[in-house]
């Protein structure tokens, strides 16, 4: 890069031993770089910021020069990227933040206008300053609420913006800033109501916009309720307004987002926000924009607009996955859209990562409709972009794909068929092996929908692709979810008595392994169940109850279970004794013998003085088992059925 006679003069100045000659020397720079990038780039090169920087950290300079070196540091931030990051590497925050806790009001400001432009700045690490929940406490702590409100009330409009956006970040997903904010007095009126007023139609759009985010922000933590009139008949109308087509970009997407977010978790705000103003067929026009017979006279706002239109696909997708969570009807009227299916598809394979993921999240939400997966999925055979969306993706989407995949696989699903020819196996066994516990939850989630009532030759691919090894890695995930999802795909792997004698034969003694780690383990209820539920669906083999029958450990473990304070644990484990003991099998009496000689026999006569109805039902069909009558209904316990994730 040249570097001119000139700016090394700048710099030189910086050095003078005269105060007052560095100081004029400051202020000629400062002149210099105003709206002149090169040149700002010419005095980094040459070493200006960690002399300016000495400057303005001296307690021998005065308050004049300290201020002047503020501003030129300010000024060489406004210019490239790189610029930003020659400052940071100078470390220029902690010098600039311990130039606030100057009596100089001229110096604090123009050092916070120093800060704000270098963290606008997209290469400026967030951590670098408060961003999370502890620095949300922590300004909580030391006041930040009670000394911001009264400036709500101030005549200066920027004034009372800039206190509204920083109640809307102190209070996101923060529950204890949001209960103390719904309690604010100000001017005797309550916080939440001066918010109410800030979003009416009268107001500037952005006092609307960050009001309602506001609200939303606080109704998201649990300070308001989301049947609250300041929410159904305040906050929701005026986000759906910031969606109509008459707004500005940035706008549409911010008030489209923020819907998205306040609607999520919520049904009834979910269906009325469908029928508020039109919406769904409103939130069509985010892909339509800008179009060629645009009112845009701008030629800078078209060029703008031009370039973030994928903003607003972005957050319409955010959108109509918020709107179609839960309602089955929304969900029908989304895909009826004009040719919504096909700009979902679309968007799987746009270049912006975030369109991307907002694309897949938004199929992920409709694919919770039986009706859609049997019609609208299988019409524009959705799985074939999926598909290629699993193979080559960055985690954050990886997670809501793998998720929409677990829904394709259910058993009615069309689509279930082409995925499995398409290698899904293979791919979902090696999302088992990921360090990331969300992508291990999905692909043994969507593995356990795969058995469920599959043939034999799917299971035995599962079961290869899987390997014993991964299995056992997967059975002590300290992640209980995977833990769970291991054990139903083990019990749906394991129905059927033909099924159940195969696989027995090749696995058999890892899988009886598993079972009794898990038993001797320290785990909850609902774990120790299913593993008692696969073990009965082990008795109900033909082959496969020897492996009980010849383990004593096993069968004094199903002995405890039976006298286990629990109820869900006894009826689990009696299930295991009726399969075992059922008369009309071979070899029926041999092992009658051996579990009245180890003393279950009793342990069912106790059980039969049992308050509870479903212990006294289940006794009575094991004495029915043992008596050999004619009546069958057991044998391996149902498939744990496929579920909507």
């Amino acid at each position: 890069m040249e570097v001119t006679a000139s700016s090394r003069h700048y710099v030189d100045r910086l050095f003078d031993p005269d105060p007052q000659k560095v100081l004029q020397g400051v202020i000629d720079m400062k002149n210099a770089v105003i709206g002149n990038n090169k040149q700002k780039a010419n005095l980094i090169v040459l070493g200006a910021v960690p002399r300016l920087l000495y400057l303005l950290q001296q307690e021998t300079s005065s308050t004049e020069l300290k201020t002047e070196c503020a501003v030129v540091l300010g000024s060489l931030a406004m210019g490239t990227e790189n610029n930003v990051k020659s400052l940071l590497d100078c470390h220029i925050i902690p010098a600039l933040l311990q130039g606030l806790l100057s009596p100089d009001l001229k110096f604090i400001e123009a050092c916070l206008r120093c800060l704000r432009t270098i963290f606008t700045s997209p290469v400026t690490p967030e951590e670098l300053l408060y961003t999370g929940p502890d620095h949300q406490t922590i300004l909580f702590n030391h006041g930040a609420v009670q000394n911001i409100a009264h400036l709500l009330t101030s005549l200066s409009y920027k004034v009372r913006m800039q206190a509204l956006k920083c109640f809307s970040v102190l209070a996101f997903e923060n529950p204890q800033v949001s209960m103390t904010l719904v309690n604010v007095l100000v001017d005797g009126e309550l916080l939440p109501q001066i918010f109410v007023k800030m979003l009416q139609r009268d107001k500037p759009i952005e006092m609307q916009l960050t009001s309602a985010k506001c609200l939303t922000y606080m109704c998201r933590a649990g300070a308001i309720r989301t049947d609250d009139n300041c929410i159904v008949l305040k906050t929701l109308p005026c986000l759906v307004r910031m969606c109509s087509k008459e707004r500005l970009l940035e706008e549409r997407v911010e008030g489209a987002e923020t819907l998205a977010y306040l609607i999520e978790p919520d049904v009834e705000l979910q269906r009325i926000a469908s029928i508020t103003d039109h919406l769904i067929a409103m939130l069509a026009d985010y892909f339509k924009y800008p179009s060629s017979v645009s009112a845009i006279t701008d030629i800078k706002r078209l060029d703008h607009d031009l370039k973030h239109a994928h903003e607003l696909r972005q957050a319409a997708f955010k959108l109509y996955a918020s709107l179609g969570a839960n309602d089955e009807d929304i969900r029908k009227k989304i895909i009826e859209t004009e040719n919504m299916m096909d700009r979902i598809v679309t968007g799987l394979s746009e270049s912006s990562v975030k369109v991307r993921l907002a694309a897949v999240r938004c199929l992920h939400s409709l694919s919770r409709s039986v009706q859609q997966l049997r019609t609208s999925f299988q019409d524009h055979a959705v799985w074939k972009p999926l598909m290629k969306v699993l193979q080559n993706a960055p985690d954050e989407i990886l997670v809501v794909a793998s998720s929409m995949l677990c829904n394709l696989l259910l058993e009615f699903s069309p689509s279930k068929e082409p995925i499995l020819e398409s290698g899904a196996v293979e791919l979902l066994c090696g999302l088992t092996q990921s360090e990331n516990p969300a992508l291990r939850v999905n692909g043994i989630w969507a593995l356990m929908n795969m058995a469920f009532q599959a043939e034999q030759k799917i299971k035995a691919d599962i079961l290869r692709s899987l390997s014993t090894e991964q299995l056992f890695r997967l059975l002590s995930d300290s992640d209980l979810n995977v833990l769970m999802k291991t054990l139903g795909l083990l019990r749906n792997l394991l129905s059927t008595r033909p099924h159940i004698d195969k696989i027995m034969s090749t696995h058999g003694k890892q899988i009886m392994q598993a079972v009794t780690l898990i038993l001797e383990g320290e785990h909850n209820i609902e774990v120790k169940e299913q593993t008692l539920c696969i073990l009965a669906n082990i008795a109900d083999g033909t082959t496969a109850k020897d492996l009980i029958m010849t383990n004593d450990d096993i069968l004094q473990k199903i002995k405890y279970y039976m006298g286990h304070s629990h109820v869900k644990l006894q009826l689990a484990a009696m299930f295991c004794i009726s399969n075992l003991i059922w008369n009309e099998e071979e070899g029926s009496q041999e092992r009658q013998d051996k579990l009245r000689d180890m003393g279950i026999v009793d342990i069912l006569h106790k059980l039969s003085q049992s308050p509870d109805s479903n212990l006294c039902d289940k006794w009575s069909f094991t004495l029915v088992a043992q008596a050999g009558v004619q009546w069958r209904d057991l044998g391996s316990l149902k498939p744990l059925p496929p579920e909507f994730k």
